[in-house]
C-alpha cells in the first residue's frame, strides 16, 4: 500500500460495485451485489453503515436528498434514505430469474442507463436499458457483461463496454434525453492478457477513468482513446470508480473477492474500497429523473 492515502473502507465485499456519491449528504454509497448489501460512509471518513437488501442490487443513484433509485435483479426500486424502505418502481427482466442488473450511470439529462447480465455471465444474455421519467427502452442486446457506462459532461456522448469482449465503445447521445444517436465505435480495446474493462466514470476534463478487472489497475483514457495514465491498485479485481469530496476531487474504487482463493496472500486487500491519492477534477452525477 506504499504511496496510498489508505483504505476508504476495510470491509471486504464479495462483489463491490456501483459507488455513487450523494453530495447533498456528503456520503458515498456502494453495493455488494452478491452479499446483498448497500453500504454508506461519509466522504470525510467514519463508520461504514451496511443495509441489508432483499434482492441483488448493483447500482444506486440519488433522486433527491430523501430518496434513491436502486437497480436490482428484478427491477428499479425507490429507497427512502431515512428508513431504508424499498418500493418497486418498475420491473425490469423480472421474468428472467437467470439475469441480474449490473453497471449503471445517470446521464446529464437525468436519464439512467442500466446494464443486465446472466448471473453466471452467460454469453450474450446481457443488455443495456434506458430509463427516463418512468419510460424504459432497450438500447443494446447481445452483450455478456455490460460495464463502463459513463457520459461526457455536456451529455453529447456515452461509453459502454462488454467486459467479456474487452471492448469499450463510444457513441453520440442526445443531450436532452440521453438516447444514443448514430452508431457506436470502438473506443478502447483491452487485451485479455491485461484484464478486462469494468466500471468507469468521466471527469470534468473529459478523461475516462476505468477500473481494469483482473489487472489491478485504474486507467485514464483521453477523449481519443489513448491511455494516458495507469494507477496500480492493491487488489486485482477492481470494479468501479467514483468521485467524492466537497469538490468531487478524490477518486475511490471498489473491488471484489468473487472467485478468489481465500488462502491467497498476494491479494489480501481484495474486496476493499480504496481511496486514490492525489486530486482530480471530478464531477458529481445529476439526480435521476423518475417523473
Amino acid at each position: 500500500m506504499s504511496g496510498w492515502a489508505g483504505l476508504f473502507c476495510d470491509r471486504a465485499c464479495i462483489l463491490g460495485e456501483g459507488p455513487a456519491a450523494h453530495p447533498g449528504l456528503g456520503r458515498l454509497y456502494w453495493l455488494d451485489i452478491l452479499g446483498k448489501h448497500l453500504a454508506e460512509r461519509p466522504f470525510s471518513g467514519g463508520s461504514t453503515v451496511l443495509h441489508d437488501l432483499p434482492v441483488m442490487a448493483s447500482m444506486v443513484a440519488r433522486v433527491d436528498d430523501h430518496t434513491q433509485l436502486l437497480g436490482a435483479e428484478d427491477g428499479l426500486y425507490l429507497r427512502d434514505i431515512a428508513t431504508g424502505r424499498l418500493r418497486l418502481l418498475t420491473p425490469l427482466e423480472a421474468d428472467r430469474p437467470e439475469t441480474r442488473s449490473n453497471d449503471g450511470r445517470v446521464h446529464p439529462s437525468g436519464a439512467l442507463w442500466l446494464g443486465t447480465m446472466g448471473k453466471q455471465a452467460e454469453k450474450g444474455l446481457g443488455a443495456i436499458y434506458w430509463f427516463f421519467r418512468g419510460e424504459i427502452r432497450t438500447l443494446f442486446t447481445g452483450l455478456t457483461i455490460p460495464n463502463a457506462i459513463a457520459f461526457s459532461g455536456d451529455g453529447t456522448s456515452a461509453t459502454f463496454a462488454d467486459s467479456e469482449a474487452g471492448t469499450i465503445w463510444r457513441i453520440a447521445t442526445d443531450p436532452a434525453t440521453g438516447l444514443p444517436v448514430g452508431e457506436r465505435r470502438v473506443f478502447v480495446q483491452v487485451p485479455a492478457s491485461e484484464g478486462a474493462p469494468d466500471g468507469a466514470v468521466i471527469d470534468a476534463e473529459g478523461l475516462l477513468w476505468n477500473a481494469r478487472w483482473g489487472g489491478a489497475s485504474l486507467d485514464a483514457y483521453a477523449p481519443d482513446g489513448t491511455r494516458v495514465r495507469s494507477i496500480a491498485m492493491p487488489a486485482r479485481q477492481v470494479t468501479c470508480p467514483a468521485f467524492i469530496g466537497a469538490d468531487a476531487d478524490t477518486l475511490v474504487v471498489t473491488s471484489a473477492t468473487e472467485g478468489l482463493d481465500p488462502d491467497r496472500t498476494d491479494d489480501r486487500f481484495a474486496g476493499r474500497t480504496f481511496s486514490v491519492p492525489g486530486k482530480v477534477k471530478g464531477r458529481f452525477e445529476p439526480p435521476v429523473r423518475v417523473e
